[in-house]
């Protein structure tokens, strides 16, 4: 399926630049409409609101997120003109409690999620949930891009990472408008089983579908010669340097990688290029 809307959610004024580059680069690329949601978040925990809190309190809080909408929309407007897409903007003001139905009904009817990446310094609580609501509620893949200015151009390299998962076929099949672009792309395999239909051809019908598709694929086969996947497939991205990184999310269940980390977790807390994820 072509990639016909690309939405985004904008919660950080220092964020909109970086995104917003990622986004209309990409919209324009692909001829997409580009929506974009800015959001102001009432990041006050509940328990911080004592029993009978005056109602002055809650409104405040309300009344901040809602001018911090307002302030991100204007600075999104005023990039969003420079570009040469069609583009729209929308507000709305959530708490945190509300986060995923608000990205979930924004995400629903888009083709792709562009979003910043949830971890780093400064960044706020609500973007791990913001691209968990996108996956997962709103049904989307998500692009994941860093603070940097070289994702503000189509990818032509890609890495994508294949262990024969459901996460990890839906991240490919819902990158194929993006791979139609990509000059080079590697398949990275990491210890494939040395028992089953596939041992003799990791990868081969993966590659063969690919062809089908009119992406001409490499398959690496990998050992895992370091402790966390994510550095294996981090350096093979070096290695082969990729400027796009696909691949399943949330292979474990989402407590377990927030507690004891996992690909997922640990790729989007030290990525420097763009990751492209489905679940």
């Amino acid at each position: 399926m072509a990639i016909k809307t690309i939405a985004t959610i904008l919660t950080d004024t220092t964020l909109v630049k970086p995104v917003l580059d990622a986004a209309t680069a990409l919209a324009g690329a692909v001829d997409a409409h580009l929506d974009t949601l800015c959001l102001g978040v009432d990041r006050s925990q509940v328990g911080y609101y004592y029993a009978g809190a005056n109602a002055v309190i809650l409104q405040e809080a309300i009344s901040r997120a809602g001018a911090e909408a307002e302030e991100i929309e204007e600075l999104a407007k005023q990039t969003l003109a420079l570009s040469d897409v069609r583009w729209g903007t929308d507000t709305g003001v959530a708490q945190m409690a509300d986060l995923g139905r608000h990205v979930a009904q924004h995400a629903r009817f888009s083709d792709l999620v562009v979003l910043p990446k949830p971890y780093g310094k400064d960044h706020g609580i609500e973007l791990e949930p913001v691209v968990e609501a996108a996956m997962f509620e709103g049904r989307a893949p998500v692009l994941i891009v860093p603070e940097a200015d070289q994702v503000a151009k189509l990818p032509t390299s890609a890495l994508l990472c294949w262990n024969e998962s459901p996460e990890a076929l839906s991240a490919i099949k819902a990158s194929l408008p993006l791979l139609a672009h990509v000059d080079r792309v590697h398949v990275a395999i990491i210890d494939p089983p040395v028992h089953g239909p596939n041992r003799s051809d990791p990868g081969g019908s993966l590659a063969a579908w690919l062809a089908r598709h009119g992406v001409k694929a490499e398959i690496d086969v990998l050992a895992r010669t370091v402790p966390r996947v994510s550095d294996v497939i981090r350096r093979h991205a070096q290695d082969t340097n990729a400027e796009l990184v696909v691949m399943g999310a949330y292979g474990h269940s989402r407590f377990r990688e927030a507690i004891l980390g996992g690909a997922t977790r640990n790729m989007l807390e030290d990525t420097t290029i763009p990751i492209f994820m489905a679940h």
